[in-house]
């Protein structure tokens, strides 16, 4: 912080003392002062350590004493009695009181009447108090405190300081909980303690023989207690948390933090489910200098569920057997489990290594494992990092950069979590993957790009015959795929309009297998054979083959941009006017007897209707002749740059009929395409509206549509609301998919009327007895249910937080999840219950907690 020649202060200051002057004297060691004139050159702002948070105690021994008081006597250099108005400043140290003894040779204090301290921020208050001030060890009696931190505050018969550190009081009390003026006040909830022991270096509070109050309510004594003193982190055991949901049951975790070191840490949590078991989930993190990463494991020993649900199954089965609605030969149990044991484990880890010793310019290493025990993990764990995911990648990579130049080698494969009701195609694994990418842009006016990708594709064979097991998709259960992409382009930019033309090569060789039903068979003396070997119609037969693929690109994309000043609603703006024309041309190549190992269909909207290829990855490159024309219009404001509105619209116009399809996926033959229209309104802060309607104007029906709403008049206020349709994606199908969602958090308070709200500030809530409504509906109106949810209730107390929280999550075509979570926060002390944060961050939108954590206050916001 930059600091001020004391002579540009022009007030007046009444003169020091000569017993002031004295002690500054003794204690300023080592200060000089500058002549006129010896400045050279201007002056410059430099960082000084003035007013650093934290003095040394070399520092601290360097400051200066300063005394002030009404009358003041003594002996120099051995004691110093002010009295009136007494106060005694060192560093961070202010004691004031009515009557104040200083003895300079062992540097002690001692302070009697109306007696208060200000020790960098924390304040105590008392009759009486003995001190050394420079080590900061003495007592103090029948004192009031106040922790600068956390704002907690209480009272005790007698604190002892052991150093600037660590004090300990005895027969103490402590809240959060603001005081209020008034007889007989009692705090919402209080800690009691037959010791209360602060350490402010290592950030905890330990309690001993400690009672918790709330609402009148009182605990049993217990033995020990430890708290933070601040958001920082601390080792020790974490506030239970206790949850009801129809799988788990009554469950209740214990977590246990180790704080191992700044960079690393770990968290151990046993959670005992009455209807399952014990689960224990570890969790260690770290952050070191070049590489950093996390590490889950979870186990369960034994799941009474798994043997349940098998249960259940047979016993479903029995009794479709003795209603008649099954046959004996169609009793079928499944597969009775081997093992409850269950198990997931989760690893991120990052490394960065020395890239210059080897020419490049970076080289890192990434690392995602992904696995579980079983197949309906996903269904029975649902707060697990893959969250409800059937597809688990792991994966391992070595990323590169040098100049224009970039790469990887990649390993990847999945777990594909199998679910009989709705199954899933597994995605192929890809072990290994090289990538070799090269980018140079304006190079004499050009733009100049080559991708190039080599991949050993390779399906489970477990899954052959399982749910979700294509053989149509997966014609080529194994393969290998070198693909090269080459694209050069002249861009032409004024302001007002643009010219693109581009022109792409895509090449690629596949070395694959070819299964037997693509084999013809040839039959000799009444015995078929293919490619010479026997015939056996109960295996499956695989034949290596090998393919080529060179397809050719021409793109032009060109654009205009019209700007006019406007005003509507008597507000200013900026509007344009974009029109757009984009055409394609790739001849028509036969892919058809090519493998498909990572080609879709791109979803039709804004983002793509402006592309090449109508397919994602690279096994399908789409036949196109087609020009696609758009207009969009922005209102901007003029001032600020901030679009406020936006329209737009597009269509694809196509001269010729698709035939490079996906399997089993019939061409595309219409001329036109659906006419997609949007559009963004923000006209506001405040609110916003987003709208998208694909038309078919074959049908004249929409074939797809969204609407989405947001209302947002400030903290701790926000609603949202979305319809969306997606027409039936088969001709026998009579209706589509339909489905409403909202989501909210509003006081409640506002409802009738009160608006006695506060802003205190980001993080702080509106003040206390404020209730808030939180929540997120989904539901089909097509199958006319609930398909998640969230719905709560928030109270805030102003030193205490109550939430109760309902949740469901669909697991299944027939199942879900429902929980109900309870939690009690104490403000700047601790919780109980079960914590809702991640459910309502995860589902409401643009959710605020009522209290987030902010950087500790500095001691000088809290000044004497």
């Amino acid at each position: 912080m930059p600091t001020t020649p004391r002579a540009a202060s022009r007030r007046l200051s009444p003169p020091l003392p000569l017993a002031v002057l004295s002690l500054a004297l003794l204690h300023a060691h080592g200060a000089s002062a500058q002549q006129p004139g010896s400045l050279e050159g201007p002056l410059t702002l430099k960082r000084t350590p003035l007013l650093t948070e934290t003095l040394t105690p070399a520092q601290r021994s360097q400051l200066p004493s300063l005394v002030t008081g009404d009358r003041i006597s003594g002996r120099p250099d051995l004691e110093t009695v002010v009295e009136g108005n007494a106060t005694l400043r060192r560093g961070p140290l202010a004691i004031t009181a009515d009557r104040l003894e200083y003895y300079q040779p062992d540097d002690r204090a001692k302070a009697t009447g109306n007696v208060r301290v200000n020790q960098a921020g924390n304040v105590y208050e008392g009759p009486e108090l003995e001190l050394k001030l420079e080590t900061f060890e003495g007592f103090f009696n029948n004192v009031r405190y106040r922790f600068l931190s956390t704002g907690g505050h209480g009272e005790a018969e007698r604190i002892d300081f052991v150093d600037s550190n660590v004090s300990i009081a005895r027969r103490a009390s402590y809240t959060t909980c603001r005081r209020e003026d008034f007889p007989g006040w009692m705090p919402a909830w209080l800690l009691t303690a037959a010791t209360l022991t602060t350490d402010t270096e290592e950030n905890e509070g330990v309690a001993i023989d400690a009672r918790m109050s709330f609402m009148g309510i009182t605990t049993p004594p217990i033995p020990r207690v430890t708290f933070p003193l601040s958001n920082e982190r601390k080792s020790g055991l974490l506030p239970p948390t206790i949850g009801l949901d129809n799988t788990n049951g009554f469950e209740v975790s214990q977590p246990y933090y180790w704080n191992i070191a700044p960079n690393r840490d770990a968290t151990f949590t046993p959670t005992l489910m009455s209807k399952r078991g014990l689960n224990l989930a570890n969790e260690f993190r770290y952050l070191e200098k070049d590489y950093s990463g996390s590490i889950r494991l979870d186990l369960m020993g034994s799941d009474r569920l798994v043997g349940q649900r098998y249960n259940e199954a047979r016993a479903e089965q029995l009794q479709k057997l003795n209603n008649g609605e099954i046959a004996l030969k169609d009793l079928n149990f499944g597969k009775q489990p081997d093992s409850s044991k269950r198990w997931g484990l989760w690893l991120n880890h990052h490394h960065d290594f020395d890239a210059k010793a080897l020419g490049l310019d970076s080289l890192s290493a990434n690392i995602n494992i992904n696995r579980v025990s079983d197949n309906d993990y996903w269904r029975d764990f649902t707060r697990t990092p893959t969250l409800a995911q059937r597809q688990l990648p792991s994966e391992g990579s070595l990323n590169w950069s040098k100049g224009d130049w970039s790469g990887a080698v990649r390993a990847l494969r999945y777990q594909t979590l199998q679910y009989n009701l709705s199954p899933v195609v597994p995605s192929y694994d890809r072990v290994p993957q090289i990538t070799a990418n090269y980018a140079k842009y304006d190079w004499h006016g050009f733009d100049v790009s080559l991708n190039t990708d080599y991949s050993r594709f390779r399906v489970n064979s477990i899954l052959a015959g399982q749910p979700g097991f294509d053989l149509v998709q997966q014609s080529q259960p194994d393969g290998d795929r070198v693909f090269a992409q080459a694209a050069i382009s002249r861009p032409f930019l004024t302001p007002s309009s643009f010219v693109i033309p581009k022109l792409q090569l895509h090449a690629t060789s596949y070395n694959y297998y070819l299964p037997q039903s693509s084999i013809p068979k040839v039959s000799v003396n009444g015995i078929d054979y293919v490619n010479g070997m026997p015939y056996n119609p109960s295996q499956l037969y695989f034949f290596p083959t090998s393919s080529n693929r060179v397809v050719p690109t021409f793109s032009l994309d060109s654009g205009l941009i019209f700007e006019r000043d406007a005003n509507y609603f008597g507000r200013a703006f900026r509007q344009t006017l974009e029109p757009r024309a984009y055409y394609v041309y790739t001849p028509y190549r036969n892919q058809s007897m090519l493998p498909n190992y990572d080609s879709a269909a791109n979803d039709f909207s804004f983002a793509t209707i402006y592309t090449e290829n109508a397919f994602s990855g690279s096994d399908r490159i789409s036949d196109t002749n087609a020009l696609t024309l758009g207009v969009t219009s922005r209102l901007i404001d003029p001032g600020t740059g901030v679009e406020a509105v936006r329209f737009g619209i597009a269509q694809r116009f196509r001269f010729a009929d698709q035939k490079v399809t996906l399997p089993g996926v019939a061409p595309v033959t219409d001329r036109t395409s659906d006419l997609l229209l949007g559009a963004q309104i923000n006209w506001t802060p405040k609110w916003s509206l987003d709208t998208l309607l694909q038309y078919n104007p074959d049908s004249r029906r929409s074939t797809r549509s969204a609407i989405s709403a947001r209302y947002n008049p400030g903290p701790y206020r926000n609603l949202s609301a979305a319809f969306r349709y997606q027409a039936p994606s088969t001709p026998t199908a009579t209706d589509g998919n339909k489905s409403i969602d909202f989501g909210w958090q509003w006081p409640i308070n506002d409802l009738w009327g009160d608006k006695g709200n506060k802003d205190l500030g980001p993080g702080k809530g509106e003040g206390g007895g404020r209730w808030y409504a939180v929540g997120r509906l989904n539901y089909s109106l097509q199958d006319k249910k609930l398909t998640d949810g969230v719905l709560g209730v928030e109270y805030d107390g102003c030193c205490w937080i109550g939430r109760v929280v309902l949740q469901r999550i669909t697991t299944g075509q027939v199942t879900a999840n429902t929980r109900i979570m309870f939690q009690l926060e104490f403000v700047g002390f601790s919780s109980i219950g079960s914590s809702p944060m991640q459910a309502l961050r995860q589902n409401v939108q643009r959710y605020q907690p009522l209290r987030q954590p902010t950087e500790a206050p500095s001691r000088f916001t809290n000044y004497d």
